[in-house]
């Protein structure tokens, strides 16, 4: 087993290298956002390898200086930012391996020795910055640092980067996105100053995918009705009067990331199925419910009545050795 050296060299834990991201730019510098990811995979390596009876010592390490570092140096008391960084890496100075726009004009090299690499986004709250978290939850880990500050993170977010009317909103990228009167979640603001001359393009954008993602990350951190705020939002958009509800179009119509959705289910109500224990965990956040289960093996409904939780299997298997209910074990009924 290995780590992936060119993001992180020298065994720092932390992603410092210029790193490529869905924002079609490299980000500069350690991010919230890229180092959520890092301390996550690492405990999932460390999980499996000690499942496999492997000494994981030294991904150990490298989890707790990357956690130490993501809790203490990224977070400025209300959110995960980033620290752009340009000079005293491996990588090759920002004018020669910039993918977006190469060319550096003498107002964009000022801009890069005052400011940093162009597309960036700095103190910024980004909606996206804790999205390693949101999937080590999904995958059924625990939260990879320090849950309250994730919680904080998740709460700026909708604080500062969710609108309820974006008629004063200026986006001179793609505006149909989300225009007007309507609602929407901005992939980031900032809210404490620092906003650069040249932030990352999509800045100023709404994305469903991003939006399901960060709802049904407050709904896994007990914030409910912040992300039933965000979904509303969306939904109200795509009411099949101005856009087809069946078509959350991004980059191109019928564009995967809105089915970040599915993360809701599980937000909602705890329900994830663990193959190798043959667990399944409910932690309802909504009370009784039914609920879709889709596994390797089969698929059907999850049902929690008054706590008490059932299963009804449509195809295939399901085997279950074990129920637990919010850390309680409990029985089918």
């Amino acid at each position: 087993m290995t780590v992936s050296k060119p993001r992180d060299p020298t065994g720092t834990g932390v992603i410092q290298e210029p790193h490529h991201n869905t924002y079609d730019i490299e980000f500069w510098g350690p991010t919230g956002f890229a180092t959520s990811f890092y301390p996550g995979a690492l405990n999932s390596l460390i999980t499996m390898g000690k499942y496999l009876g492997k000494d994981m010592q030294r991904y150990e390490t490298l989890y707790s200086k990357g956690r130490s570092y993501m809790e203490n140096n990224l977070y400025n008391g209300q959110y995960f930012m980033q620290k752009i960084k340009w000079k005293g890496l491996q990588a090759p100075d920002p004018t020669k391996v910039q993918s977006f726009g190469l060319q550096y004009t003498p107002e964009a090299l000022a801009l890069l020795e005052k400011e940093g690499p162009k597309y960036q986004y700095g103190t910024g709250v980004l909606s996206d910055g804790v999205m390693g978290g949101w999937l080590s939850r999904m995958c059924g880990l625990p939260d990879p640092f320090d849950a309250a500050k994730i919680r904080n993170h998740l709460k700026a977010v909708h604080q500062h980067n969710f609108k309820t009317n974006l008629h004063e909103h200026s986006n001179p990228q793609r505006p149909t996105f989300a225009i007007g009167n309507e609602a929407g979640l901005l992939l980031c603001s900032w809210p404490q100053g620092g906003m650069l001359s040249l932030p990352f393009v999509y800045s100023n954008e709404v994305w469903t995918g991003i939006e399901y993602r960060v709802a049904s990350h407050l709904m896994l951190m007990g914030e409910v009705q912040k992300g039933l705020d965000i979904v509303r939002a969306c939904r109200d958009r795509y009411d099949g009067e101005v856009r087809n509800p069946f078509n959350e179009y991004e980059c191109g119509h019928w564009y995967a990331r809105a089915m970040a959705s599915y993360g809701m289910l599980e937000g909602l109500t705890g329900v994830r199925y663990d193959a190798v224990s043959k667990e399944l965990h409910i932690d309802s956040k909504v009370g009784d419910f039914t609920s879709f289960l889709s596994t390797a093996s089969g698929f059907g409904t999850v049902t929690l009545k008054a706590g008490l939780p059932s299963l009804n299997i449509a195809y295939g298997t399901i085997p279950v050795n074990k129920v637990i209910v919010s850390g309680a074990i409990k029985k089918l009924g």
